[in-house]
């Protein structure tokens, strides 16, 4: 029996972007459950309304995504996996982890993934993550606000130059960056699973945020899976 988890992630946490003191403070802690006494994340079992893709991607889904664990066995044991791995994540050690993630998503989804990845170079984890737009921009975008530069690598699935314009300058700023350039005449589907594929090689745990129909996405997370790595995958419709 699959389970699915609604995360409802307050609005108050837009102003968490500015990184204030007190807010590099608190994530420097590794207490991630609450801002300004408000909760960050509120996860609870069940269906929820949620918006479709289009409103997802024009609106940014403005407080919505939901985690699903396909691997619960009846018990409710498998449905709060999901949870404790949420919590390993900020609990545990220093880890090597991946984020991967789709181009079509609003602006506050993006805001979020941004505080997400700052939050976990601030604890010493060395982020992974590719160089296209949306989610993978958000990433960098985030731990470079950390000013760990040598805690960030981004992984191209080909050369710089054959990156979209807006990410070749946002790559300017990072100081890992590897380029598959072997695979410039590859279609870029192939060249991005045979990139993200790469990352996995390199990481402990894999974030991810997609739709249901993001098929590359669901195959990287279920090879991670049988990789057995740390999957946390969010849905974003």
């Amino acid at each position: 029996r699959s389970q699915s988890y609604t995360v409802r992630i307050s609005n108050s946490l837009q102003g968490a972007q500015e990184g204030s003191d007190a807010d590099e403070s608190l994530l420097s802690s590794g207490r991630f459950d609450e801002v300004e006494g408000m909760p960050l994340v509120q996860a609870m079992l069940g269906d929820d309304d949620l918006p479709n893709q289009g409103k997802s991607v024009v609106a940014g889904g403005s407080e919505t995504m939901v985690a699903d664990r396909g691997d619960g066995d009846g018990d409710g044991l498998g449905d709060l996996s999901y949870l404790q791995e949420l919590i390993a994540i900020q609990q545990s050690g220093p880890k090597n982890i991946g984020f991967f993630g789709t181009r079509n998503m609003g602006f506050l989804h993006q805001q979020l993934i941004e505080i997400l990845s700052y939050a976990m170079v601030l604890t010493s984890n060395h982020i992974y993550t590719s160089g296209a737009t949306g989610t993978n921009a958000a990433v960098i975008r985030g731990a470079l606000r950390a000013e760990r530069p040598d805690l960030l690598t981004v992984v191209l699935p080909q050369s710089r130059s054959k990156q979209p314009v807006e990410s070749q300058e946002l790559l300017k700023e990072v100081q890992n960056v590897i380029e598959m350039q072997g695979q410039d005449e590859l279609a870029l589907i192939d060249a991005s699973r045979n990139c993200n594929d790469s990352i996995l090689t390199k990481v402990d745990q894999v974030i991810c945020f997609a739709f249901h129909d993001s098929n590359l996405l669901l195959d990287t997370c279920r090879e991670a899976k049988q990789l057995r790595k740390i999957v946390t995958l969010f849905y974003l419709d």
